[in-house]
């Protein structure tokens, strides 16, 4: 068992490694980027990466306050739909209006693995082989699928 303190520098730790792991790596239009903080250039929609002591996942967040506008977005990205599995290679799970952590009402469309625990750092191996893949692919769909978002931003 960790101190909340020890859980906090170990989780710090992965995301430094995973950081840096990543920073070479170019977006699909050749640009450097921030995969940790991924700036789509759409208010309330986020990419996220998580990681626990029981799962790591990685999503599209969407987190607009108003319900309705959560919905079209969503149904802006069912529209899509087809184009995000294509690329990234897998289907995801499409969960509309779920609580977050903050028990904030959200939007997700994300992919999980279990059975591996970011405090244990023989695990971050496989946590980085899912993430990595994963954030790129999603780069590269964001970078063609984007421009749907114009009307919304």
């Amino acid at each position: 068992m960790y101190t909340r303190e020890q859980a906090s520098l170990l989780r710090q730790a992965f995301w430094t490694a995973f950081g840096q792991y990543m920073t070479p790596i170019l977006s699909a239009e050749g640009l450097k980027v921030n995969w940790l903080n991924y700036k789509t250039g759409v208010k309330s929609v986020f990419f996220r990466m998580r990681a626990d002591k029981r799962t790591a996942s990685i999503g599209i967040d969407i987190t607009h306050a108003d319900i309705e506008l959560q919905e079209l977005f969503f149904d802006q990205f069912l529209a899509l739909k087809g184009l995000l599995h294509e690329t990234v290679g897998e289907e995801w799970d499409w969960v509309l209006h779920t609580q977050d952590e903050n028990y904030q009402t959200i939007t997700r469309i994300y992919k999980e693995i279990e059975g591996v625990n970011v405090f244990n750092r023989e695990d971050w191996p496989a946590i980085i082989s899912f993430l990595k893949p994963r954030i790129i692919a999603l780069d590269a769909f964001w970078s063609d699928a984007q421009y749907s978002f114009e009307d919304l931003k």
